[in-house]
């Protein structure tokens, strides 16, 4: 695990309530994360992440990761994102620690889904989190999991949020405490609690459909307890 500046970056969103935030990208470069990228079959690797006029491009393919080199806790997270071809898939993950850890390739984290249809769902990646209405979002209890072949996708409780394919979404990501509230397009999407984890990385999935993000800006918030 890579971790730059870790007691900074806690002690800063930890108290600064008031601040208004700031630019997870330098419109430059990607200084500030670290790319994960498993070997395709023959042992290549290549960055599907790239900074241009910026923007932050992902394209899709290889799959993998861009990750914070810092560790975050009690923030709300806004980016704005398009697809630009065919809708797919794409995702945030919060409180990610771990690389790898679930089929090799994804990083132990709370996953927040943007895959064209779905924007705002939850999949467990070896952490969990609680929703109201759990067993109908998430189907028979004794299929619930957060490893491989497990009932990891929480459903979302909006439909229709999402802008047409080529249009910029906005998604809002509210981590406080062990709580994880979305909204997409200024609709409330999804709300979880008691979260197994309550501080992270942030990463930016790379997964099959090119995708564009104009905006990662993160806001420092107040933690509930004391």
């Amino acid at each position: 695990m890579r971790i730059t500046g870790l007691s900074l970056a806690l002690g800063l969103l930890a108290t600064d309530a008031n601040a208004q935030g700031r630019s997870l990208l330098n419109g430059r470069d990607l200084a500030g994360w670290h790319v994960d990228v498993p070997a395709d079959s023959t042992g290549r690797v290549g960055s599907p992440f790239a900074m241009r006029n910026g923007v932050l491009v992902v394209n899709g393919e290889p799959q993998g990761h861009l990750i914070t080199d810092a560790v975050y806790r009690n923030y709300r997270l806004e980016a704005e994102y398009r697809f630009t071809g065919k809708p797919g898939n794409a995702g945030v993950l919060v409180h990610a620690s771990t690389p790898r850890a679930l089929y090799k390739q994804f990083p132990k984290s709370i996953e927040v889904q943007m895959e064209s249809g779905n924007a705002g769902d939850f999949w467990c990646i070896v952490e969990d989190i609680s929703v109201a209405d759990m067993e109908r979002r998430r189907g028979p209890r004794a299929t619930w999991g957060i490893t491989e072949g497990k009932a990891r996708r929480i459903a979302n409780v909006v439909d229709g949020a999402e802008k047409p394919v080529g249009e910029w979404n906005r998604m809002v990501i509210e981590v406080l405490d062990r709580s994880v509230k979305v909204w997409v397009n200024g609709t409330l999407a999804n709300f979880g609690t008691q979260a197994t984890a309550d501080h992270g990385q942030i990463a930016i999935q790379s997964e099959g459909a090119p995708v564009e993000f104009r905006t990662l800006r993160l806001t420092p918030i107040t933690s509930l307890t004391p």
